[in-house]
Parts: C-alpha cells; sequence; structure tokens
C-alpha cells in the first residue's frame, strides 16, 4: 500500500526539474496508514509547507480504491480551495466545492456527489450552518462519505487565534459519521492547550496515542486504539525572520518603497486593516511597483485573478488583510507585516504563507516585521469582540422565546445593543450549544436549558491579553525569533535557528532615503477620504417604533472626512484627538490646515453650515463650525441639537438598528434653512453614519436643496 501511495503522490505533485522522485516521509506515511489502513481519527500539528495536503489526498486515492465514498474536506480559505483542486486534478482527483460564491452550482454538485462522481468536496464552514445544507445536505454527506479532513482545525477552539464558530458545528458532523469513517484534523498553529481542546473534540479517549515527527510506520497505533495525535518540529528553515522599527508612519511606507524590490521572489505584505492596504497599495503602484490591494471586500473574481498573478510572479506582492491565505502550490520569496499582529501564534501562521517552494534562493525567503503604535489600538478594537455579557446574551434568548417565531439577525438588532457580525457569532455560539436553532427566515429558540460559561469567557480573554504581550515581547526579544515563536506554539524541539537577524543570519537596513520619507509624507498628509450616504433603512425599525423602511429618502451628498482612525497618516492624530481622555478644546493646527486640504480639493459650493451637537466635544465642534464659517465665508445658519440629553453619546451605536432610534431621540433641528439652498453638515467623528443620514433628511424635509457632510474622521 505504501507504493501504492507514493505512486500517487508523484501524480499528485508532478515531475519537477532537478528535483528527486517524490516519496513520502515517514511521518506523512504514518498519518496516512492511520486513515487509510486504520480508519482511525487522526489530529495532525505540523508546519506549513510540510505536506499536510498531500496526506489526505493520498489518503482519500486509497480508499476510493478501496470503494470508500467521497472525502469531504472543511477548510476556510476560499484561495486554498482553489489551489487544492488544481492539485487534486493533477492527480486524477474529482474535486468539487461548495461555498457561498458559487450558489448555482449547488445543485448539479449534489447530484454528481450521488452519482459517485466525485472524490473530494472541498466545504466552506458556513455551509455547515446554513439550515437547507445542514437538514438535507449534511445527513447525506455524513452517511456517504469515506473520509473527513478538517483543514485549519484551531478555528474549532475558542483558544485558537481564529476561533470560528461554525467550526463547532463539526462536532455534531463527527457524531452521524458512521463506525469506522476515518478523520483527518490539521493545522499549523496549536499551542498545546489548543491542541488537546481539538482532540477533545474530535473525541479523543485517555487511550489516544501522541506521535512526533519521528514516529515510523512500524509503530504507528493498530485499529482502534484511539486517535493519533501527530505533532512534529514546528520550524521552518526556509524563513529568515527580522524586525525593523521605524519611528513614524511615512518611514515604514518609505522603507517598503525602498525596499521592496529587494525582496527574493513574489510575497505578501500584510496590513491590519483594509484600509491600510488601499493606501499602501496606491502609494507603491505610484512608486513604481507591480502590487494591488486584497481582502474580504475584494470581488470573487479578482481575488482568484489576484492570486494567480502573485503565484506566476506577475505581481511583486499583494497588499492584504489576513483574507489571503495562499494554498499548497503557492511558492512565496517574502512577507512583509505592515503592523503586528494581535499574537504569536496568528503571526507565525502568516509569515509561514512565504518559503515553501523549492525555487527559493539558497539563503531562503525573507519575513519581515514593521510594527506601529496603532497596532495596539487595533488590537483593542477587534478584542472588544469578544463574546457578549450574560445579560445581553439572556435578552437575544428571551426575545425569541417570547415571539415563539424565527427572528432574523437584522430584526434581532432592533432588541439587542449588539453589532451584525458580533451578534451573528453569538448566535451560532448558541446554536452549537443547543440553545437556539437557526432555520428558514432566521433563529429561534429551542426551550433547552443553557449557561453563561463567564469563568471559560474570562479565561479566554485572560489568554488574548497574555498573547498581546507576547506579540510586544517579540519585538524586543535579542534572543532567536524562530525560537520564540516555536516556543509560543509549544514545541519542544525549539532550539536557536541561526538564520533570523538576532541570530546573524539575516541583515536588515533600517535606512530610508530622505527622498522616499518626503514622498510618503506627503501621500500621507494628503487628506480626504470619502463620507457615503447611508441609502437603505435598517430592518424591522417598527418594532422600535419608526416607520421608516426601504430606501432612503432625502439623502446626504458624498461627503468627506479628513481620515479614518485606521489611516497611516492623518489617523495617528485623530486617534490621539478622539482618544477617551483627552481633553475638549479646539481643532489641532495640524488638522486644521488638512481640513483646509479636503476644501481646497473637494471645493464644495455652500450657502450655510449646520453644526452637529456634541455633548462629549462641544468645543472641538464648536470651533470646527466657527472655522468653516469663517474661511468658506458663510454663515452658520443651524444646529443639530441636542433635545433629549437622557440618550447618551454613541447609544446604539453596536447596530443600525438601535443607533436610528437613538439619534431619531436624541436630535431636533434648530434654526432657520434656506429654501433650496446647499448646506454644509459639520460632525466630528462618524462612527455608523446615522446622525448625519437622518439629520440629512430632516434639513431636506426642511426645504435644504443639498447636505454636504464634513466631518474629521471616520472611525473605519
Amino acid at each position: 500500500m505504501r507504493e501504492r501511495a507514493e505512486a500517487h503522490l508523484r501524480a499528485l505533485v508532478g515531475p519537477r526539474e532537478g528535483v528527486p522522485e517524490a516519496r513520502l516521509r515517514e511521518d506523512q506515511w504514518t498519518a496516512i496508514e492511520a486513515l487509510a489502513v486504520h480508519r482511525r481519527r487522526a489530529l495532525v500539528v505540523q508546519r506549513t509547507g510540510w505536506g499536510k495536503s498531500a496526506v489526505y489526498f493520498v489518503a482519500t486515492l486509497l480508499l476510493r480504491e478501496e470503494g470508500a465514498g467521497p472525502t469531504v474536506i472543511v477548510s476556510p480559505l476560499l484561495a486554498l480551495m482553489r489551489n487544492q483542486i488544481a492539485a487534486a486534478e493533477r492527480a486524477g482527483i474529482r474535486a468539487v466545492t461548495i461555498n457561498s460564491t458559487n450558489v448555482d452550482d449547488w445543485e448539479p454538485i449534489h447530484e454528481s456527489i450521488q452519482a459517485g462522481e466525485v472524490d473530494v468536496l472541498l466545504v466552506s464552514p458556513e455551509r455547515l450552518n446554513n439550515p437547507g445544507f445542514r437538514d438535507a445536505v449534511l445527513p447525506r454527506l455524513a452517511a456517504t462519505c469515506g473520509l473527513l479532513v478538517v483543514d485549519e482545525a484551531h478555528c474549532i477552539s475558542d483558544w485558537g487565534h481564529d476561533f470560528r464558530p461554525d467550526y463547532r458545528r463539526i462536532r455534531t458532523l463527527l457524531g452521524d459519521l458512521p463506525d469506522g469513517i476515518p478523520v483527518l484534523a490539521t493545522t499549523a498553529t496549536a499551542n498545546a492547550r489548543v491542541t488537546a481542546d481539538v482532540a477533545e473534540q474530535l473525541g479523543v479517549s485517555a487511550g489516544s496515542t501522541t506521535a512526533t515527527g519521528s514516529t515510523s510506520a512500524e509503530h504507528a497505533p493498530a485499529a482502534g486504539e484511539g486517535v493519533l495525535v501527530l505533532r512534529g518540529s514546528l520550524d521552518r528553515e526556509s524563513l529568515r525572520l527580522g524586525v525593523v522599527r521605524l519611528r513614524t508612519p511615512e518611514q515604514r511606507l518609505a522603507w517598503l518603497a525602498d525596499h521592496l524590490a529587494e525582496q527574493p521572489g513574489s510575497g505578501i505584505v500584510y496590513c491590519l486593516t483594509v484600509a491600510a492596504t488601499q493606501e499602501i497599495a496606491d502609494y507603491l503602484r505610484s512608486r513604481g511597483h507591480a502590487v494591488a490591494a486584497y481582502s474580504g471586500q475584494t470581488e470573487t473574481t479578482e481575488r482568484h485573478a489576484l492570486e494567480q498573478d502573485l503565484i506566476a510572479g506577475r505581481a511583486k506582492a499583494l497588499i492584504a488583510t489576513s483574507a489571503l491565505g495562499m494554498g499548497f502550490d503557492a511558492s512565496l520569496g517574502f512577507v512583509v507585516n505592515m503592523g503586528a499582529p494581535s499574537s504569536p501564534v496568528a503571526y507565525y501562521q502568516q509569515v509561514g504563507r512565504a518559503g515553501r517552494g523549492s525555487d527559493l534562493p539558497p539563503e531562503g525567503a525573507s519575513v519581515v516585521l514593521l510594527p506601529a503604535p496603532e497596532d495596539r489600538d487595533i488590537w483593542a478594537y477587534f478584542g472588544s469582540l469578544a463574546f457578549p455579557r450574560e445579560d445581553v446574551v439572556r435578552r437575544v434568548l428571551q426575545v425569541l422565546t417570547d415571539e415563539g417565531r424565527p427572528l432574523s439577525t437584522a430584526a434581532l438588532e432592533t432588541y439587542v445593543e449588539l453589532n451584525r457580525n458580533r451578534l451573528e457569532t453569538m448566535l451560532k455560539v448558541l446554536d452549537v450549544d443547543g440553545a437556539v436553532q437557526r432555520v428558514r427566515g432566521g433563529w429561534q429558540a429551542t426551550g433547552r436549558e443553557w449557561a453563561y460559561d463567564e469563568e471559560r469567557y474570562r479565561r479566554v480573554a485572560e489568554a488574548r491579553a497574555r498573547e498581546q504581550q507576547a506579540m510586544l515581547d517579540y519585538l524586543a526579544t535579542d534572543q532567536c525569533r524562530m525560537r520564540f515563536l516555536r516556543e509560543q506554539l509549544d514545541d519542544p524541539e525549539a532550539v536557536d535557528c541561526g538564520r533570523c537577524d538576532n541570530c546573524g543570519g539575516l541583515a536588515l537596513s533600517a535606512e530610508v532615503s530622505a527622498g522616499s520619507v518626503e514622498e510618503a509624507g506627503a501621500r500621507l498628509a494628503r487628506p480626504g477620504v470619502p463620507v457615503e450616504p447611508r441609502k437603505m433603512w435598517p430592518t424591522a425599525l417598527t418594532n422600535l417604533g419608526l416607520d421608516l423602511k426601504g430606501k432612503v429618502g432625502d439623502v446626504a451628498e458624498e461627503g468627506r472626512a479628513v481620515a479614518r482612525l485606521t489611516d497611516l497618516g492623518h489617523g495617528q492624530a485623530l486617534r490621539e484627538l478622539f482618544r477617551p481622555g483627552t481633553p475638549d478644546g479646539q481643532v489641532p493646527v495640524p488638522l486644521v490646515k488638512a481640513v483646509i486640504g479636503v476644501l481646497d480639493d473637494w471645493r464644495p459650493r455652500v450657502d450655510g453650515i449646520v453644526v452637529v451637537e456634541s455633548a462629549s466635544r462641544p468645543a472641538l465642534v464648536a470651533d470646527l463650525a466657527d472655522g468653516l464659517s469663517r474661511y468658506l465665508r458663510v454663515p452658520v445658519v443651524g444646529r443639530w441639537a441636542i433635545a433629549d440629553p437622557g440618550v447618551v453619546p454613541g447609544q446604539g451605536a453596536v447596530n443600525s438598528a438601535q443607533r436610528v432610534a437613538a439619534v431619531t431621540r436624541r436630535y431636533r433641528l434648530a434654526g432657520k434653512v434656506p429654501a433650496g439652498g446647499s448646506l454644509l453638515l459639520v460632525d466630528d467623528l462618524v462612527v455608523t453614519g446615522w446622525t448625519l443620514t437622518v439629520a440629512a433628511r430632516a434639513l431636506r424635509q426642511a426645504g435644504a436643496g443639498a447636505v454636504l457632510p464634513l466631518t474629521l474622521a471616520v472611525q473605519s
């Protein structure tokens, strides 16, 4: 069987010039044998590039030869899916995928599966919680599949750096599998705690076997001995890690422009925010670099084209968020991080995208991290999206119970102050816990008892805080960087690598040319981002006593802000201005100049100014409006005035329905609006956009011809 397995491996990887004939390593064969011979469950924790895809593809071919059903692979990365399918086809594996981007193909795919024409089905985790898929397709797959693969298995654990509630549905799938169906869970980023948690959820018993990368096939446990946990060395011998610490955003941007061409081959520049990907990509293109922005907001067809450009070397780099995860065939020469991820484990996963090919230079791939002061602010924002307080959860459960019918997520927003993503995540957790169920039309309560595990959520939050501190320690350490990362992943074999900047194996210059710094500074100092008007009212506002639905009538024009709080340039000054504890006062001079720059570029024609009153920063907003009045030589004709101070600043800002209700109660229009006049609507900070939307509607209904919003900042 091993000879057959290695024949399949050679078909999978294909012939490569100068590369010896492909053979399985002992640890790979151990995993394959556990699946294809002993029909066991296995958890494989191995570094990126170890060959986890080869294990489950080869096991699939062996199992299919013996009459087993198709392999079902749960994978969260669409880019990875596409690469896996291409690799599978080379080996004669008939692979298809069901995900959110190919809805029209679902029915033909289901028919092909029933006809036995599919060897591998790749499924995105979101499908597992789709009512139609869960109720109609999932039971059939569980009954007929020959192998279940859970890729990126750390997502199962809320201790992992990338917990995804949809993955918890896998527990249900595991319970529905007939006896003797092998299961493989794989990840490159699991420390001891995550490994134990995932193993427990996979059904690992006290008799489970843990093996290392040196385990031989001769000592592979026999059938019935429990689940194999195969954990190997997490060293990445092809990577050279380094950190470049620069003081200002323009220096970091200039460093990237000056040194990008020096990086070997093609690669990824990771950013923490979508805005940063666009800003950096625009600047690098202006400096002659072949780059493009890539994020979760990038259209599917464009994503695929960009991935192919990167793999083929037509692009020097993709400037990307963590939405970009390259797969089996990616061969990248470098990864640069503009900003530090919030944990060493997440960072290890990102840098693992580099150094996987056989065509790297002898010295290997380069990995460079350029940390920034604003990283901690971004970590804090994502940290605020943790599991809600118990009273909020109980409120949702009570609403669903009282209604006695399915409610959509949008309808539930009118009852609870949670944003859409956080509410959806909470409901998915409750679904897996059995307290609610996702059905056609939304969510409904099951009536089952549910316990709020406050102790666990607290410990998860504490673990996140420790991970952030560990990331700061990584930046400051003078010890081996690869060893540091491996120890964070509880790798018992961690030793100094001899390749990183601290080991003397990578020399990174922090020098940037004065011209590049000046040019980057000019680019970052260029103020002005669009403020798009809201065009549709939130769903189910009647639940809050508001007769508003469908399209927003009397909308504002597209407005302007100086910058986003997450921007590299003016974002830093704006974050300081709006940081809790910053005293109220006049608009700082640099931001005054930025506002003038926005106006000079925008050139709005206005007849008057209406100011949005602020309880938290009244002096700032008043100074901004007065300054604009003097500069534009138009009067302040009205105020979007606070009529109900009992509605506190920011109330309802976590979701649109609650915010519309709060803004409607809080404000009233004061002043005389010139009939048909064009008005500048002035505010300090846009968080949801609903204050400006409701104010613009009131101004238009009062007779204004056009409303143009102008603010200092938008939150994201």
